[in-house]
């Protein structure tokens, strides 16, 4: 039940290109099974970082059995993406990662 959101300032021409690998990247990060896996992006956000609007980027991780030891290297993962793909510096991207508990995420009419 990944899911990562994107927010970012960048227009994107081809967002569902963006989700797509993303979503890719996701399931290959967590070992889960990508049809799992949602990508939502948002971009031409509203969004400054350290007072500019240059490039920047707001993103949310959150799934099933987080790893805390293991969010240092989805970071690097998820920022060498994002300047990968959009061009965006690590040093103006959050991430925030989120482990919920299982009853606390819903699915299929159920929670897991």
């Amino acid at each position: 039940m990944p899911l990562l959101q994107i927010n970012t300032n960048i227009s994107i021409d081809n967002a569902r290109s963006l989700a797509t690998d993303a979503s890719a990247l996701v399931a290959s990060m967590l070992g889960k099974p990508e049809s799992y896996v949602m990508v939502n992006v948002n971009p031409d956000q509203a969004l400054t970082f350290a007072g500019t609007d240059e490039g920047a980027a707001h993103l949310k991780l959150k799934s099933l059995g987080l790893a805390e030891s293991e969010t240092a290297k989805y970071s690097e993962q998820l920022c060498g993406f994002m300047q990968q793909k959009l061009g965006i510096d690590p040093g103006r991207i959050y991430i925030e990662f989120d482990g919920p508990p299982r009853h606390m995420w819903g699915w299929d009419n159920k929670t897991f």
